[in-house]
């Protein structure tokens, strides 16, 4: 993969995250716990996967 892949799939990665999280306040709003919960570690694994990309990004500067 190559810098600019990486800035895109960062860029992706980053706007689906907002898009979860605005999903998960709802979810909460109408009390839909176990959507809550699968939403969460969803959000957990986007981190992960952010922070390996951003570690990536770092090995071309």
């Amino acid at each position: 993969m190559n810098k600019r892949q990486i800035e895109n799939e960062i860029v992706e990665l980053k706007m689906d995250y907002i898009n979860l999280q605005g999903d998960i306040e709802k979810l909460e709003s109408t009390g839909n716990n176990s959507f809550v919960k699968k939403a969460e570690i969803r959000l957990a694994t986007m981190e992960e996967k952010l922070a390996e990309l951003n570690k990536q990004l770092a090995e071309f500067e």
